[in-house]
């Protein structure tokens, strides 16, 4: 699995950070978690295809988080897309999709599916549950988890024991079938173990701290969380209904997340100073890093 940052930047992109959109490869898919200005031209600059992506999950609604929509959207149907494409957001997501839809001579010809959603299961598969949950901001904000679907632990010996021979036997007993050896009934839960826990990645969307997050963040391996703002610019935080570095370092600990990526910087704050913001960061959750665009991070 790979997380890919196609923009790192708040409200105003850089010359070194674009508008926030990040991909994530897995499970034999393409996600991409919001979707700012730019975010296909910097796919362009990474091993991110466009017309790979299956799921688009929006945060919300300001313009830097949806404005690279439209042009995804066009690009597509230039290339000729077929594939069914499913775009999630919060309440409002049909005004935007009309909006789209009328903006200048719009051709898209293959389907796209708009799903308003709120706080909830999204997404559910054999391999994979995708959630959302309502946070604090000043507009309606969905932060979302990807959580793996692991099987439990196969137990090769007790199998052997209950006389299951090795072979294709295993394989039908860890899907979850009953198997029948010399007239004898083998079922899943006589040779399986506890239930495992798979790799969860969650996405803040924009946050203030709140409980909300930090119950919806528990037991993260990848806490991806907003931190607009340093420390010493915690009023503006406040005003503007963002997260400071330690905001999202203090979400990473109460949860029990093993790993805090800060995104969503503002562009106030130089590569330099972003330094800074790392080290406010670590001093409450050492585990930290701070995102740049075109970073790759492999989740294993």
């Amino acid at each position: 699995m790979e997380i890919i940052f196609l923009g790192t930047s708040s409200a105003v992109h850089s010359i070194t950070r674009n508008q926030a959109s990040i991909a994530f490869k897995g499970f034999g898919e393409v996600f991409l978690f919001d979707c700012g200005e730019g975010a296909q031209r910097q796919m362009l600059s990474t091993q991110v295809s466009p017309m790979k992506i299956s799921k688009i999950f929006i945060s919300h609604f300001h313009g830097d988080h949806i404005l690279g929509l439209p042009g995804l959207l066009q690009s597509l149907g230039l290339l000729g897309r077929e594939e069914k494409l499913t775009i999630y957001g919060p309440k409002g997501l049909e005004k935007v999709k009309n909006a789209i839809y009328s903006l200048g001579y719009c051709k898209i010809d293959f389907p796209v599916e708009f799903i308003e959603i709120e706080s909830g299961i999204v997404e559910e598969t054999e391999e994979y549950i995708i959630k959302s949950q309502l946070v604090r901001h000043n507009v309606p904000n969905l932060a979302y988890s990807i959580e793996e679907k692991k099987k439990p632990r196969f137990l090769r010996e007790k199998a052997i024991e209950l006389g299951v021979p090795v072979g294709p036997a295993f394989g039908k007993l860890h899907n979850g079938e009953e198997v029948e050896i010399d007239g004898k009934i083998i079922k899943p839960e006589q040779v399986l173990g506890e239930p495992r826990k798979g790799i969860k990645i969650t996405y803040s969307g924009d946050s203030r701290p709140c409980e909300e997050m930090i119950e919806f963040a528990k037991d993260s391996t990848c806490l991806i969380h907003e931190s607009t703002f340093s420390k010493e610019d915690n009023s503006n935080a406040e005003e503007h209904a963002h997260s400071t570095s330690v905001d999202a370092a203090y979400i990473a600990k109460q949860s029990n997340s093993k790993e805090l990526i800060l995104t969503h910087i503002s562009t106030r704050y130089g590569e330099e100073y972003s330094k800074t913001i790392l080290k406010e960061a670590k001093e409450v959750f050492e585990n930290s890093r701070l995102a740049k665009d075109f970073d790759v991070i492999k989740i294993r």
